[in-house]
């Protein structure tokens, strides 16, 4: 075999084979580095197929061997369009017609339906924000089974390969602030699955059994609704539930009893938690607070580690800036660097090892939109998708530089999955597989 074939090989052999829940394997939105992975896209550019996916849900896709699989919700009326932007008035009353709770999978190749499974019918019991979906949640799968969380319906295991319902369990449809509705997803680990639903009626923290959907343990919170989903973070020390929350963001052993808190989060909890270099990051950002923080938390924490006043950092938070977080977006840190995307279409970049800033907020674009979906990075590139539909590639490293604008023509809210040289877009009624190879 030439050297050039062996490359190929190794590089195949490296790239991300799947993509099993939000943000990925390690649900910080990086893909191994692989040259067939797209930089360039338009509706007739790097199109390997797209599809029309029924109903509507902002909840990623995923992507395990030959399957991605997508979640969605299909109403009997015509369906309000979304509105873009950040505003007030998006709070809704709770519809009256029946809804069909679905879940999708296609064929990685072709893009072909597999098979298509309802979970559930009804006419909702609840209420959603104009810009949430009764779909939000993204899946998981261990490529077994595939679990599908609708916040105030239940959770369902569904086979693979045919969509069959192994197990489900339901839960009761319960308030949130504002009738905005749910978002967080559920994570999988070694034989569990954990899911938590803050909400304004009584929030909980679960852990149930893959296999058979069993109860082993469930928390109750001290906290009102909030949206982030958890994070499993195995930091070299021990495994831990990041569970994030208003009141105060909180560590779990798996056994759900507390190791360590903290507060000082903003009045809206959206972004998920992640790891990179050794360190634990969180961040909250509403927009209408002035407290909108970034924490790098360090491993082995007990008790209450939360600032004092006037402190930036203690024996168990690296570094803390007060008003660096964003509000829906989830943050990266792609090789030495924390990057924030902004809702309102600004990027900043700070070293993630100490929080110095390295470039402060730089305007993506002079006609840019709003931002909901999270970045991701592969190839030395960061890509951030706008509401518009437009992804912006933007150059990693020290200097700040746009590389490349890529339209598909339609809102866009979720984040996207990558997998075997392909990245899987989903826009408010398509889902694309987009791959320059």
């Amino acid at each position: 075999m030439n050297a050039a074939l062996l490359l190929i090989a190794a590089l195949a052999f490296a790239a991300t084979d799947h993509w099993p829940q939000f943000r990925g394997p390690g649900s910080n939105g990086i893909a191994e580095d692989d040259p067939r992975l797209p930089v360039e896209w338009s509706p007739a550019k790097n199109i390997a197929w797209k599809i029309d996916v029924p109903g509507r849900g902002w909840s990623s896709p995923i992507v395990w061997g030959n399957r991605v699989y997508v979640t969605s919700v299909v109403s009997t009326e015509p369906k309000e369009a979304a509105r873009k932007g950040l505003y007030f008035g998006g709070e809704r009353d709770t519809p009256r017609d029946e809804h069909r709770w679905m879940v999708f999978a296609y064929d990685f190749d072709t893009g072909k339906l597999a098979w298509s499974r309802e979970v559930h019918k009804s006419v909702p019991a609840f209420s959603r924000h104009l810009k949430n979906s009764y779909a939000s949640e993204t899946p998981v799968t261990d490529g077994n089974l595939v679990y599908a969380y609708f916040g105030n319906i239940g959770l369902f295991a569904l086979s693979s390969k045919t969509g069959a319902i192994v197990w489900d369990k339901r839960f009761p449809a319960v308030s949130t602030r504002y009738g905005w509705g749910t978002a967080a997803s559920p994570i999988l680990h070694e034989g569990r699955l954990y899911l938590v639903n803050d909400n304004d009626t009584r929030s909980v923290l679960y852990a149930l059994d893959k296999k058979t959907g069993k109860l082993i343990w469930e928390r109750e919170r001290d906290e009102k609704s909030n949206w982030a989903t958890p994070f499993l973070w195995q930091s070299g020390k021990r495994a831990e539930l990041i569970v994030p929350g208003t009141k105060q963001v909180r560590s779990y052993d798996l056994d759900g009893n507390l190791l360590w808190q903290f507060g000082g989060m903003s009045s809206i909890m959206i972004p998920t938690p992640f790891s990179r270099h050794g360190l634990l990051y969180l961040t909250s950002g509403y927009v209408g607070d002035q407290n909108r923080p970034v924490y790098a938390v360090k491993p082995g924490a007990t008790g209450d580690i939360s600032l004092k006043p006037g402190e930036t950092s203690n024996a168990f938070i690296a570094w803390y800036a007060p008003q660096l977080g964003p509000y829906n977006p989830s943050p990266l840190v792609y090789r030495d660097i924390y990057y924030t995307l902004y809702d309102r279409g600004f990027f900043a970049a700070h070293d993630a090892r100490t929080g110095k800033e390295i470039y402060p907020r730089r305007r993506i674009a002079e006609d840019i939109g709003a931002y909901t979906a999270s970045p991701w990075a592969y190839n030395g590139r960061i890509f951030v998708l706008n509401e518009d539909g437009d992804t912006h590639v933007i150059q990693a490293g020290p200097e700040y530089k746009v590389l490349g604008r890529n339209s598909l023509n339609e809102m866009c809210m979720s984040t996207p999955a990558i997998a075997r040289a392909s990245l899987f877009l989903r826009t408010e009624s398509k889902l694309y597989r987009i791959t320059s190879q």
